[in-house]
């Protein structure tokens, strides 16, 4: 059963166990501060990324499943320096987010147009690191959103190495597993686990619902404090 926004205001509506349940007009309701409220709810305060970590397009926003990896420093190339760094791309899949954790290191940069045509061409809907990427003006023609710490022309190859795929990763102070609902807008990177990500879509549509109340009212000119205390939301 998919979740409309007929169903909003039902509070007996099934409710949602994953964001593939929820109508594409719903998904659009849902933003990083709604959802980090909503996760402050369940008890869950500390998964907000780091700030520092932007949109190479301003306005991109990204809605997607986990798949992690986690680079640390090498010394030495190999004879196939970008091996697992494939793997990790080609494991990709409809819906992905590229998690890419680094430690956060700047000595390099993790991603790239190649990277990111490469992805797109597996269906992953965009890419968050927290350490540099490169080819940012690349990456924009091509239309892949990617958040990171800032951008870096030095390839990884002979000092950083992948040395995890699919495990949970530290990605700018925040522990993302594989499969993690992810969604980074404008505001903000959020990680919803995946146990709770029932309860907090539920409260999420809901806020997104009582939210346009809250606006009409302010809007026709309630005071803070009435608004405050009819809805429970600012």
């Amino acid at each position: 059963m998919r979740y409309t926004a007929g169903m909003v205001e039902q509070t007996n509506a099934q409710l949602p166990l994953c964001v593939e349940d929820i109508s594409p007009d719903l998904v659009t309701l849902l933003t990083s501060p709604i959802l980090s409220d909503s996760l402050d709810a369940v008890g869950l305060r500390a998964q907000v990324l780091a700030r520092g970590l932007t949109a190479l397009e301003p306005g991109s926003r990204v809605v997607g499943r986990a798949h992690t990896v986690q680079f640390a420093p090498a010394e030495f190339a190999g004879p196939d320096p970008y091996a697992r760094a494939m793997e990790f791309i080609d494991g990709l899949a409809t819906g992905s987010v590229a998690i890419i954790a680094t430690g956060p290191d700047d000595r390099t940069a993790y991603w790239g147009e190649l990277f990111s045509a490469a992805a797109l061409g597996r269906g992953a809907v965009g890419a968050v690191c927290d350490g540099p990427v490169r080819d940012s003006l690349k990456v924009r023609a091509l239309g892949f959103p990617v958040f990171s710490a800032g951008m870096r022309p030095i390839d990884f190859r002979a000092r950083m190495q992948v040395v995890a795929i699919g495990q949970p990763v530290r990605c700018a102070g925040v522990v993302v597993a594989e499969g993690d609902l992810v969604l980074a807008d404008a505001d903000g990177i959020v990680v919803v686990p995946a146990a709770a990500e029932p309860d907090v879509l539920a409260r999420a549509l809901a806020r997104a619902s009582a939210e346009r109340s809250v606006l009409s009212d302010l809007l026709a000119g309630a005071r803070l404090r009435e608004v405050w205390e009819r809805w429970g939301i600012l």
